[in-house]
């Protein structure tokens, strides 16, 4: 089930655009009247599509999008007056997908909240990757971790057997054991895990 929320402080606004988002089956809508509203029941609310006005009494758009743009399970439009181009690349910067200036034509709403559906897919496969990742890396033992960092730093089995003070022998058994716990084959995919949990670097 998808949810699309909301966030205006004009009634006729809000629905409005419920009236329009009607389209989308299995999918829940909710209006906010403000942003406070929205951010009280954050923690309670399911992944979604927030549509969010920039102007609004207490939090405006840009507050809420500042308390949500780091967490993948919202993806965020702003909606804004025509002449705020200024405050949307504020709203970009911090965590909007797109904005929208009003009035919008519907095909254009939609097509935006289908972008905003599309990123909420991508960042939920996204999130399952690196959980699925941290996983297979919390099954390796310390040493079995160590040569994994060893070989991430490029590495030889003989340079981590000096590191670590243990045989090269030795390092190419934790290496076996720690490819077989990753389920990988080789030592390019075994760095594509560690990737993928956030143990390299972009």
């Amino acid at each position: 089930m998808r949810s699309i929320y909301l966030v205006d402080d004009d009634d006729a606004v809000r629905a409005s655009l419920h009236a329009l988002l009607m389209v989308y089956q299995n999918t829940i809508i909710r209006g906010f009247r403000s942003g406070d509203a929205f951010l009280e029941e954050l923690d309670d609310l399911g992944p979604g599509a927030v549509l969010l006005d920039f102007h609004m009494p207490g939090a405006t758009g840009l507050d809420v999008l500042k308390q949500i743009g780091d967490r993948p399970e919202f993806s965020s439009v702003i909606l804004t007056g025509q002449g705020d181009v200024q405050l949307a690349v504020q709203a970009m910067k911090a965590g909007a997908i797109d904005f929208l200036e009003k009035p919008y034509e519907p095909e254009e709403l939609l097509k935006t909240v289908e972008i905003a559906f599309a990123r909420l897919d991508e960042d939920g496969r996204a999130a399952a990757r690196t959980e699925t990742a941290k996983a297979k890396l919390e099954r390796l033992s310390a040493r079995e971790q160590d040569v994994l960092e060893g070989l991430i730093d490029g590495n030889s089995n003989k340079v981590i057997a000096q590191d670590l003070e243990i045989s090269p022998r030795t390092v190419e058994i934790y290496r076996a054991n720690m490819m077989e716990k990753l389920e990988v084959r080789s030592l390019s995919e075994a760095l594509r895990v560690a990737f993928a949990a956030g143990m390299i670097e972009d």
